[in-house]
């Protein structure tokens, strides 16, 4: 699940990123390919570092503080 979701995260921010950086030219596929290799080389260890801390956090909010 990591695996995915930071491929599929980084690659529609990348994106948005990049087209709002060139804007649509016609360098965009290259420069949008080299964005989305760092960006999933920075995303996937960020997610396997916090996504313990955000299931913690998210099951808080879902049953409350321990009692």
């Amino acid at each position: 699940m990591p695996f995915l979701l930071s491929l599929l995260m980084s690659c529609i921010v990348s994106l948005v990123a990049t087209i709002k950086s060139i804007g649509l030219s016609p360098e965009l596929l290259q420069t949008w390919l080299g964005a989305w290799g760092i960006s999933w080389m920075v995303a996937f260890p960020v997610v396997l570092v916090v996504l313990p801390l955000v299931r913690r956090l998210a099951l808080l909010l879902v049953e409350g503080p321990p009692k």
